[in-house]
């Protein structure tokens, strides 16, 4: 019976971490098609969340002095993850019963499974379903393709978003990063590169965004952008123009965000260093008067 295994990294969870991990233990199939090992790592929390999950027959492991972010909580995950497969899941994630049983098939064509997810904002009370829809229920991506999408910053493409992945055991010696402690670009580019994949044409779970989660954070979108821009000159002796896409792309998600957050002086500064086109310009203008428009009609960031 193949082994799945998933790396949970907790700090501060006690609003959502019951739930989470309910949804993982609760997988149709389990202990009849597959086996779970749900790992916990935690990051030195000091809210209910170690109590919570004592609750649970768990692995749980700690990273002994809090990291300020989930990367090193992951690898930790990643050394010590026995399954054939892997995923990485947030402590605010929501699986749908029927994720697990749903990815194990296609293995047998990919090392990398990934399916739609949902986003609920409950700070706006706004849902967003993101899916590749496919009439025979998934999407092949050949190789390299979904490598060279995320290295441009495409918004179309295969989903990568961390809970969205499945991997085969074989990768797990790709390891995040422990600089910053919270980047994945750099992560989701190797596990990616020079290899195919498959998404499924399913919701597969819920992730929920409140305003607070880290991916909105300033100091995260100011790591995420050094990081990225150091991590993609890895890349530019082999991909040299997309590398220098890559690079106005990365300027204009930073630019993105502090349009979202209305510091509309940053936001300008970084459009003019970003790639130049109509839906710039539209930024860039709106900056000054009609983002709220723009705000409440397009998914602007995230």
């Amino acid at each position: 019976m193949k082994r799945v295994s998933v790396i949970l990294a907790t700090y501060n969870g006690e609003d959502t971490i019951e739930a989470t991990i309910r949804s993982m233990l609760n997988q149709d199939g389990m202990n009849e098609q597959f086996e779970l090992e749900l790992i916990v790592v935690d990051d030195c929390s000091t809210d209910r969340t170690t109590d919570i999950i004592k609750q649970f027959n768990l692995q749980v492991f700690s990273t002994l002095q809090n990291s300020g972010g989930p990367n090193k909580g992951r690898n930790i995950g990643l050394k010590h993850a026995t399954g054939d497969y892997i995923c990485i899941a947030d402590q605010d994630d929501i699986w749908a019963r029927h994720k697990v049983i749903s990815m194990l098939p296609y293995f047998d064509q990919a090392p990398i499974v990934t399916s739609g997810y949902k986003v609920v904002d409950l700070s706006e009370g706004k849902e967003v379903v993101r899916i590749n829809q496919n009439d025979e229920g998934f999407t092949y991506f050949g190789k390299n393709k979904t490598f060279i999408s995320r290295l441009l910053r495409l918004s179309s493409g295969q989903n990568t978003y961390l809970g969205s992945i499945m991997f085969e055991a074989s990768l797990k010696n790709i390891l995040f990063e422990e600089i910053f402690g919270a980047v994945d670009y750099d992560w989701v580019l190797k596990l990616f590169h020079q290899r195919d994949s498959i998404e499924v044409s399913d919701v597969l779970y819920l992730r929920k965004v409140n305003g607070k989660n880290l991916s909105l954070n300033e100091s995260y979108r100011k790591k995420d952008f050094y990081f990225s821009l150091m991590f993609i000159e890895e890349y530019r002796d082999l991909y040299p123009e997309e590398v220098k896409t890559a690079s106005l792309k990365i300027f204009g998600t930073r630019a993105r965000y502090y349009y979202l957050m209305d510091n509309m002086k940053l936001a300008r500064f970084y459009f003019l260093r970003s790639q130049l086109n109509a839906k710039t310009l539209l930024y860039y203008l709106t900056s000054f008067a009609g983002s709220n428009l723009i705000k409440r009609n397009f998914n602007v960031f995230g």
